[in-house]
């Protein structure tokens, strides 16, 4: 007589999901294509940390885009690197 083990719930509680983890490669794909960094590196963040570089790096990819697209129109705009200081008006 074989008598199946499992959890009778259709819930198992444990484990991420797929959307889920579908989610966090991307955030490791954006860190490593856009930032550089290697794989351990973004393996290695904390949660909070990882999703603050992954908002932080789309805002400056952002900014960016913005300072191209005002600069092909001729318009002046100043984006502010690390080291930069907004310019006196």
């Amino acid at each position: 007589m074989s008598k199946k083990w499992g959890c009778r719930s259709r819930w198992t509680f444990f484990g991420l999901t797929n959307k889920y983890m579908e989610n966090v490669y991307e955030q490791f794909f954006a860190l490593m294509y856009h930032g550089r960094w290697d794989f351990q590196q973004a393996y290695n963040l904390p949660i909070g940390l990882r999703t603050w570089f992954v908002k932080r790096l789309i805002k400056q990819k952002e900014d960016e885009q913005e300072a191209t697209s005002n600069a092909s129109k001729g318009t002046k705009s100043y984006t502010l690197g690390p080291r930069s200081t907004p310019p006196k008006v």
